[in-house]
């Protein structure tokens, strides 16, 4: 309603104009739907370690009225060690998406002025000043654009291969599509929402390439056969983000990490927000690191549930895509992915459907328990 006192009368116009063009990320879909097997969000089928219950219980008391530890100094300590470097190695955040969103912030010119635009699909992008350019492949997370067009930095989206794999750096020069100058690099490694893995020699190659800072995202790491943290140890321009999300059952307590040099991580530190991690989630994930060899057997479950799954699937006609990560891509036989999604969901199973052009004929499914994929599987039957 209009206030004549102020005479506004479209609150949108105090907006900023990159702000109202910005098409913002979308999360895959949280219901409340009683009996739902849930398998759109890549969360971990496994509850976490009594251990970690039982620690954040015990935390639940007078503490809460005080300020958490600010940099997560006892967490960053104990990552540092199993990670074989120093805390000055490493920032915490608010998950790893804060982190990214910082990276950005902390790597990137912004381009006064102007709008950051993705080249039109199938065209060669007449390259920004480099110092203002962030660039991924695709498809990979949706994140990564709509945190450069907050910034308002220039976006490069080179296209994977057809497989999903990485060009060789011969290509990409020849292609004209990929910029070795550019500010900010992300490669989410293994790959969402395709789940392919990538060899660290290949991603050393394409971070030595590099001129600018490289952020290798590693969320699915714990479900892939290679790490890249190696590379963040050893180049000065390289970080590698981890997450408790994926891999250890703590998506509700939002904690992330990266890795890198001290210079990298010092100018990290200096834009994080004060108190960026709430105190139970530093408490959850330093429980959690005292328990690794439950976690670690939950990977292999969760890996023998995703090979199972897949040859499950593909008997039945599905094109499945080698995967890494907690979950699978497939291409379903018979009818559209999107009607796939609608038949699944008619039956309370919610996978993940995109409307991106590269991969709106494929359905991501997250790996559930051993029950939870059987019952996907029945219902593929029934349909066919």
């Amino acid at each position: 309603m209009e206030n004549p006192q102020f005479g506004i009368r479209d609150p949108r116009r105090l907006i900023r104009p990159l702000v109202r063009r910005l098409r913002p990320y979308v999360p895959g879909e949280q219901p409340k739907i009683k009996g739902l097997i849930k398998l759109n969000t890549n969360e971990n089928p496994y509850p976490p370690s009594p251990r970690v219950l039982a620690a954040v219980r015990a935390a639940i008391d007078g503490r809460l009225r005080l300020y958490p530890n600010p940099t997560a100094q006892l967490l960053r300590e104990k990552l540092a060690r199993l990670h074989c470097c120093r805390p000055e190695n490493i920032v915490v955040g608010n998950g790893s998406d804060e982190l990214l969103a910082m990276a950005v912030r902390a790597f990137v010119e912004p381009r006064a002025g102007q709008e950051s635009r993705q080249p039109r699909a199938g065209r060669t992008p007449a390259f920004r000043p480099s110092k203002s350019l962030v660039q991924f492949f695709t498809p990979s997370y949706s994140l990564y654009p709509v945190l450069a067009e907050i910034h308002g930095a220039a976006i490069n989206a080179a296209p994977l291969g057809a497989d999903f794999s990485i060009p060789s750096l011969a290509s990409l020069r020849e292609a004209r599509q990929w910029d070795f100058r550019a500010a900010l690099t992300f490669v989410t490694t293994p790959n969402a929402p395709s789940g392919r893995g990538y060899s660290t020699a290949q991603l050393e190659e394409l971070c030595c390439a590099q001129k600018g800072v490289v952020v290798l995202d590693e969320a699915y790491v714990d479900f892939a056969r290679e790490n890249a943290l190696a590379l963040a140890l050893n180049y000065p321009h390289v970080l590698v983000a981890r997450t408790f999300s994926k891999g250890y059952s703590l998506c509700s307590q939002r904690v992330g990490y990266l890795v890198g040099h001290p210079g990298l991580i010092g100018a990290l530190q200096k834009i994080r927000d004060s108190y960026n991690v709430n105190g139970l989630g530093q408490v959850a994930a330093l429980a959690t690191l005292d328990d690794l060899p439950r976690y670690r057997a939950n990977f292999r479950k969760i890996i023998a549930t995703r090979e199972r799954l897949g040859r499950e699937l593909e008997a039945l006609g599905f094109q499945v895509f080698p995967s890494q990560t907690n979950f699978i891509l497939v291409r379903p036989p018979g009818f559209s992915a999107r009607n796939w999604l609608q038949k699944l969901r008619d039956r309370k199973i919610l996978v993940r459907w995109f409307s991106d052009p590269h991969v709106r004929g494929y359905l991501r499914i997250t790996v559930g328990t051993p029950d939870e994929a059987a019952a996907l599987v029945k219902a593929a039957k029934e349909f066919l």
